[in-house]
């Protein structure tokens, strides 16, 4: 289980999580619009490290519609039950998914890692990836659009950029 480190709303990083937190949800507005985006950024003070940001990915839907989705990563997010902005220990990457005629490609940036930290796991179309070095620690589920076995999966990683190539 992940210690989550809770950050105060009233005033210093509070503010700035908050405020933060409140761009990403009216990010949803945005994405209805058709508009683009995309913003990332990094902060820091002693042991209190956030990384945040979110991907607005659009394109032509499975009904021949336009379909928009917002993808934040990074560690800062909303407590579901409290409200309140929390630092996850665990950042979630930048994740892309692509369908190639004969093999899915998975594309995820994790700056400081190699490949020898990495470790996947799959379970049915389900795959979860997950690394860490030194205070660098990432982990993702991804819906993969069909079920591949482990041993089909390539792996490689070049300047914290990983993917994975998944055959039949």
């Amino acid at each position: 289980m992940t210690r989550k480190k809770r950050v105060e709303e009233e005033g210093g990083f509070g503010g700035i999580f908050k405020g933060l937190a409140d761009l990403v949800e009216k990010l949803g507005d945005l994405a209805e619009k058709g508009e683009k985006l995309k913003k990332s950024g990094e902060f820091g003070e002693k042991d209190l490290k956030g990384v945040y940001g979110f991907s607005v990915k659009w394109g032509l839907g499975e009904k021949g519609g336009k379909e928009v989705k917002v993808e934040p990563f990074g560690n800062v997010r909303r407590d579901e039950k409290t409200g309140k902005t929390v630092v996850q220990e665990v950042r979630e990457p930048v994740v892309d998914v692509f369908e190639e005629m004969d093999h899915t490609l998975v594309v995820a940036e994790m700056p400081g890692v190699s490949v020898k930290d990495v470790h996947l796991e799959v379970k049915d179309d389900l795959l979860t990836i997950s690394a860490a070095k030194g205070d660098k620690r990432y982990r993702k589920e991804i819906l993969l659009p069909r079920s591949y076995p482990r041993e089909k999966m390539k792996v490689s990683c070049n300047n914290g950029i990983l993917e994975i190539k998944c055959v039949l």
